[in-house]
């Protein structure tokens, strides 16, 4: 059974939902490449999905609250990096 909770919409709204159980799909990395040298790897990981109850988007479909993390890994040029000592 789905647990109930209560979650803030984008517009400040709290409004209350569902918990629903949920499988990655895939969890991609988006790369940047500073000018430095360092790539900057970010990616979203969902921690919890609710299903709004009576709440829909403009197409008709239900909608949904993520609740997420983000995940950042940074790999610099060995001339950026701190000495160890």
């Amino acid at each position: 059974m789905a647990r109930k909770k209560k979650t803030r919409l984008p517009d400040g709204r709290m409004v209350e939902g569902s918990s629903v159980p949920f499988q990655t799909g895939g969890e991609h990395w988006n790369e940047y490449l500073i000018e430095d040298g360092s790539m900057l790897k970010v990616k979203l990981v969902a921690t919890d999905i609710i299903k709004v109850d009576g709440e829909y988007d403009d197409q008709g479909n239900p909608l949904y609250a993520l609740h997420s993390t983000q995940v950042v890994v940074v790999d610099s040029p060995d001339d950026l990096r701190r000495e160890e000592g």
